[in-house]
């Protein structure tokens, strides 16, 4: 079953996206931008290195006041019923800076294409990825460009301590970078060849 696909239909056909306490209209754009289906199939099949996956963010908590609340899965297109990333972001603004905030939740893969049981998470059932927040900025009216900030962001993936995340996010794709460093400042996962390319598809 393609669980990323019916996910993403239920949520348009259910939801209209949560609004933020004034936002503004850059705010209201990054959400706007990355909400929606994408897909780095154009570049797998230009480069060997990247893999076919795919990426869908649907707008949640629509009733809540203190951000845009977005959940988020990825998955292999050869998997699309297994994601193999399942989060949920809080985009929220504190100056000319927007703060994307990661968080994770108990048992996401028996919520997987299922946003009905999304929807009954609250925000205190969620564990927050502290010191992995992206921090953005906008790039003129264009695009959205960010990271999380150095050596913060913890991991214990394939003998990693710490990663980073990078994003470039424009209106018809987001491009972003994960990596993973030991101790030693050596990169142990994720792309050696540049960011993986997300484009919206319709």
């Amino acid at each position: 079953m393609r669980c990323l696909s019916i996910l993403f239909v239920a949520a348009f056909s259910l939801h209209v996206a949560a609004q933020p306490a004034n936002p503004s209209r850059a705010l209201t754009r990054l959400q706007q931008w990355m909400v929606g289906r994408f897909s780095s199939e154009a570049q797998a099949k230009s480069d060997s290195a990247f893999f076919d996956i795919r990426l869908h963010v649907v707008p949640i908590w629509q009733h809540r006041t203190d951000g845009y609340w977005l959940y988020v899965e990825q998955a292999a297109a050869s998997a699309l019923d297994k994601p193999y990333r399942q989060r949920i972001y809080r985009l929220t603004q504190t100056g000319d800076q927007f703060i994307s905030t990661i968080y994770t939740f108990a048992n996401p893969l028996q919520k997987a294409g299922n946003l009905a049981a999304v929807e009954r998470l609250t925000p205190d059932s969620l564990i927050t990825r502290s010191g992995c927040e992206v921090i953005l900025s906008q790039m003129g009216k264009k695009a959205f460009e960010g990271s999380t900030i150095a050596r913060q962001c913890p991991s214990e993936l394939r003998g990693a301590t710490y990663a980073t995340s990078e994003a470039l996010i424009r209106k018809d794709r987001m491009v972003t970078l994960d990596r993973g460093y030991n101790a030693q400042d050596q990169q142990v996962w994720g792309s050696t060849r540049g960011g993986y390319v997300f484009i919206r598809k319709p």
